[in-house]
């Protein structure tokens, strides 16, 4: 009995094993199949509804897509300006290297006796010999072949009537750009008042304006504005380029009769607004203005045309009131600055003029000061420089100072020469000589976009 009931239970171990097993067996199987199916599915296109529904979102994002393009193309104006606007600045910066690089290969173009010539504004009776030049013809022509200078000045000697005028300054400058491709400064003092080449002719038909001192009067920068504009016109039409204005001293001195009315007058900050206002004036028609007379001769009660002319004022006490027009301009890129023949005693220790220190010209304006234009000397032939010094020796001096170009050297072939050969022995570097004369020419190919531009 006992024994049956062990083989009974041991029976239904066996049958639950079985079955157990079995039922082990189909899940797994069943599992199988499953993931077979959903391999099977997944290598197969969608197209059941959840593909159905998945494109449609995809053709809203589309729609969306396009609708965000058309606003934007509605807005185009917006969104173009700024493209535009950075183009401007990527053309004006790629305008600035373009004309350092047509500099450069012009300079590199050129021998030491034609960048030396470039450095000499003279006038044409200085350039040819002939005592008083009407008409650019042969010989001044000739002149320009052997010397090509960087600039003509013009007196009202040399100014008869438009007509004769605009022929005599369009034949040189149309042959300096025939035979060399780089255009001429011609220049003049056109200042108003007493200083009027042109405007004191009856002959042209100008207005002729007044004195810089009475129209400051008025205190109103936009009549001077008016004034250098009207003066900028007709030099522009006649053919100048130039004009050795405005007159930027400081009226410090009561008793000084050079300057007087010539001045905007004593206090430096009016003085330098409306000589910037003035040069403006002047830009509106292609003329490029020059400050004067650097450092200051404001405050001197000799005529530097007849002897030396004296300030003796320290550095610290110029900065506080002369320096002040000529500081504005350094900052704001003036054309021209055109330095004295006065003495400054307490700054040099000597009687130099100012024209011939390097510590005036190179220490102070160009370095101290940042000024990155053309530095010009007075004329050479007044008394402070021309009885103290020769015409050789003044234009060494002033080269080794520093300055850029020398107006009116008398005796100019020998003046030429004396710079040549101090080159030549070292007394000038050579990269100074290259330095000013890239000044020169990167000015006169800037004035020729100017030019064109009108």
């Amino acid at each position: 009995m006992h024994i049956n009931k062990v083989k009974g239970a041991f029976f239904l171990l066996i049958i639950s094993l079985i079955a157990a097993g079995i039922a082990v067996y189909a899940a797994v199987n069943q599992q199988v199949e499953t993931r077979h199916r959903e391999q099977v599915e997944s290598d197969q296109p969608d197209t059941g509804e959840d593909s159905g529904i998945e494109e449609i979102s995809r053709a809203e994002e589309s729609e969306e897509s396009r609708e965000t393009i058309s606003d934007t193309e509605d807005k185009g104006t917006d969104v173009e300006t700024q493209p535009e606007s950075n183009g401007e600045v990527q053309s004006q910066i790629t305008e600035e290297e373009l004309t350092g690089q047509r500099t450069a290969e012009i300079l590199s173009q050129m021998t030491i006796e034609e960048k030396v010539a470039q450095m000499f504004f003279i006038t044409p009776e200085q350039l040819t010999g002939a005592d008083n030049v009407t008409a650019t013809e042969d010989s001044t022509k000739a002149a320009l072949d052997r010397y090509p200078v960087g600039g003509l000045v013009y007196f009202a000697k040399n100014l008869q009537t438009p007509e004769q005028t605009r022929s005599m300054l369009q034949g040189a400058q149309d042959y300096m750009m025939q035979t060399r491709g780089l255009p001429l400064f011609i220049g003049v003092d056109e200042e108003g008042g007493r200083v009027l080449r042109v405007g004191s002719n009856s002959a042209f038909g100008v207005e002729k304006i007044q004195a810089m001192g009475v129209l400051a009067e008025q205190n109103d920068t936009e009549v001077i504005h008016t004034a250098a504009s009207t003066i900028g016109t007709y030099l522009s039409d006649l053919g100048f380029n130039v004009d050795f204005a405005p007159d930027t001293d400081v009226i410090t001195n009561e008793a000084n009769q050079v300057i007087g009315d010539r001045s905007f007058g004593s206090d430096p900050s009016v003085v330098a607004d409306m000589a910037w206002a003035y040069r403006k004036g002047l830009h509106e028609h292609g003329i490029l203005a020059c400050y004067k007379h650097f450092p200051g001769h404001g405050g001197t009660i000799e005529d530097s045309h007849n002897g030396y002319a004296y300030s003796y004022k320290t550095l610290e006490e110029l900065k506080e009131i002369e320096l002040v027009p000529f500081q504005s301009g350094c900052d704001k890129g003036i054309d021209f600055i055109m330095v004295s023949h006065v003495s400054t005693p307490n700054i040099t220790g000597s009687d130099i003029p100012a024209t011939l220190s390097r510590q005036i010209v190179t220490d102070l304006l160009r370095q101290e000061m940042g000024y990155q234009g053309i530095i010009i000397t007075d004329s050479l032939n007044m008394g402070a420089v021309s009885e103290h010094y020769s015409p050789q020796e003044a234009a060494v001096m002033a080269v080794q100072a520093g300055c850029d170009m020398l107006l009116m050297s008398d005796y100019f072939e020998p003046s030429y020469s004396a710079v040549l050969d101090a080159v030549a022995d070292g007394r000038i570097r050579e990269e100074d000589i290259d330095a000013s004369v890239s000044r020169i020419i990167e000015a006169k190919l800037m004035e020729s976009v100017r030019e064109s531009e009108q």
